[in-house]
């Protein structure tokens, strides 16, 4: 059976609370979709779970927008509790889900994210341009970040390229390249939490001093890091019109003040 089978959500969520030394968790997440478990019986699964006190809420991880709004369709057909967020990477490179498939469910359903990897695996740090250290991700958790590792070796020249322009204009700022880049995560108000990985303390510190940069990440200045990276979504278009839409993330930024 699957991995999101009835058996496995409940049992996998009731030892999970042993080893946690929980009663409940206020979020449970789907992680991935299961395609060979029937949609029907994740949500009534995750439904069983909250009625029954384990969790708060449930949410899904890394889904498709198509897939979490089938979740809505069947809660609303059976009187069962929605989803509520996806925990979805979210960074300066990975920005299509956020950015454009998302973009649905976040105006008409205002779903939660929990977004993850905002320094791609510590690549938007900096510290791979010269050389992998010893220590860092790329050689402690060389098969986690193994996928990081081949999209970044693969496109190492334009992104060092990217990266070097990108800590300049962070020093105008008066911050580092990864409080940049974690700033400019939480500068999307769809991002409702950033999930950061850090080894030391000092380096957990310094990244929360991300929350000062975010309100000095202007419109102005979104446009010049764009012109930087290059990659934001292509922009939908008004087939009536035959006119392009403004840019997600150009929009948001625009109409949210941090």
């Amino acid at each position: 059976d699957g991995m999101l089978s009835r058996k496995h959500i409940i049992e996998g969520l009731k030892n999970s609370l042993k080893r946690l030394q929980l009663d409940y968790v206020d979020v449970v997440f789907c992680h991935r979709f299961d395609s060979l478990t029937p949609l029907e019986e994740v949500c009534r699964a995750m439904n069983w779970c909250i009625e029954n006190g384990l969790a708060h809420y449930w949410a899904t991880s890394e889904w498709r927008a198509s897939q979490i709004v089938d979740a809505f369709a069947i809660c609303d057909k059976l009187g069962l509790i929605r989803p509520i967020a996806d925990q979805c990477q979210y960074n300066m490179m990975s920005r299509q889900k956020m950015e454009d498939e998302y973009s649905y469910i976040f105006e008409n359903y205002k779903y939660g994210t929990t977004t993850w990897s905002p320094l791609f695996s510590g690549v938007l740090s900096g510290k791979y341009v010269e050389k992998v250290e010893e220590g860092s991700r790329f050689d402690v958790f060389q098969n986690e970040a193994k996928f990081h590792k081949l999209i970044y070796t693969s496109n190492k020249e334009s992104w060092d390229k990217k990266i070097l322009a990108l800590t300049e204009l962070g020093k105008e700022l008066g911050c580092s390249m990864p409080q940049l880049a974690l700033a400019w995560c939480i500068r999307n108000p769809n991002v409702s939490t950033c999930i950061m990985g850090t080894s030391k303390v000092e380096q957990l510190l310094e990244n929360l001093k991300a929350l000062e940069i975010a309100p000095k990440l202007t419109p102005e200045i979104e446009e010049k890091i764009e012109a930087i990276l290059q990659n934001s979504p292509e922009p939908e278009i008004n087939w009536r019109t035959f006119e392009l839409k403004e840019k997600t993330r150009k929009t948001l930024i625009s109409n949210h003040k941090f």
